[in-house]
């Protein structure tokens, strides 16, 4: 019996943190506020969609047209990466405070200033966490803000005499896969008027980058069969054994007919599994890039490897030895020895 002026000596009774399947429960006595309008995907995109609706109202080739089109992009593209996580917004600083801050807590450092990833980071982490936001997206979106940066930062007028048409198809198409991600449409972002025209410039690309694809394959094919057969034998053997030397995926060039590699990127997490006493891991790529030496043909963009029959997912498999596997990294590999005794 335990008395208020002695000290207790029967043991307290521990609380019970287990949950009904009997795991422990652990309380939250932290807890985040609200995300914060500087990471906010809702009021990312809210900034995206006012900056398309100043483009909208301009006339197409106009260099403010792209100006704020460009603009738009790079919230819309930050819209899609802030609702998978704010976090993936936020800069790797020492100090932590804009990751920390991304996650709804107010950090306590001096004069805090949230700073964000580059645009070019935020397109890089897109191609890998979107399944269709491809290379060829990530390359234009590059491209596309690069020239506001040179348009806002530089005595260059980087949009001025470029025509709507060498860059708006590409620019919508992009949008639309970004869109998608966020279960919305072109016609949501744009108005309807808008969207039936992006539509109908996205379809006229395309079937302009087939014509082009189809004319280079022809090209290279004549001027394969306009060499000798000992030439070809040569070049078709040459072509074999780099294929097998080389990255990628061997497919057979759609002009000469000779072992080619497409390459491209993960579209998907690999799967490792124990098979034979090796570790057998395989993983889903999607390609963007085809070449062959034996005739030199060059394909880049998944449109146009799509129209020369080369868009297929391949898959990547490699075999590791358990030991070498999970062995812990060495993080002095490729240094020399330190021989300092005296």
């Amino acid at each position: 019996v335990t008395c208020a002026f002695t000290h207790c000596t029967r043991p307290r009774k521990p609380k019970n943190r287990t949950n009904l399947s009997g795991e422990i429960a652990l309380k939250k006595t932290i807890t985040p506020a609200a995300t914060p309008a500087a990471w906010d995907p809702d009021a990312l995109y809210a900034k995206a969609a006012r900056y398309i609706q100043q483009a909208v109202g301009l006339d197409s080739d106009s260099w403010d047209y792209a100006l704020w089109s460009s603009l738009s992009l790079e919230f819309l593209a930050r819209a899609a990466l802030a609702n998978v996580s704010p976090a993936l917004l936020s800069e790797n600083d020492k100090s932590w405070s804009s990751l920390y801050s991304s996650l709804g807590f107010t950090p306590i450092e001096e004069k805090f200033s949230p700073k964000s990833i580059a645009i070019s980071e935020v397109l890089k982490r897109l191609t890998v966490i979107l399944p269709d936001f491809a290379k060829e997206h990530e390359s234009f979106g590059i491209q596309h803000t690069g020239r506001r940066n040179a348009e806002l930062h530089s005595g260059e007028a980087a949009f001025e005499g470029i025509k709507g048409s060498s860059w708006q198809p590409r620019f919508y198409q992009t949008c639309a896969v970004i869109l998608a991600s966020m279960d919305m449409t072109l016609e949501e972002f744009v108005g309807s008027e808008e969207a039936a025209v992006a539509s109908e410039m996205i379809a006229a690309a395309a079937d302009e980058s087939a014509k082009a694809v189809k004319g280079d394959i022809e090209a290279h094919k004549k001027v394969w069969l306009g060499k000798t057969e000992g030439d070809r034998s040569t070049l078709t053997a040459q072509s074999l054994v780099w294929a097998q030397r080389q990255t990628g995926h061997r497919v057979e060039c759609p002009a000469c007919g000779s072992q080619a590699l497409v390459t491209g990127t993960p579209v998907a997490a690999p799967v490792r599994k124990l098979e034979d006493d090796q570790i057998t891991e395989k993983q889903e790529y999607l390609p963007n890039q085809f070449e062959c030496i034996a005739c030199s043909l060059k394909i880049a963009g998944l449109s146009r490897l799509a129209v020369a029959g080369l868009a297929d997912r391949y898959t990547k498999t490699q075999t590791y030895d358990p030991a070498e596997y999970y062995a812990p990294t060495d993080d002095y590999a490729g240094y020399e020895d330190d021989n300092n005794e005296r």
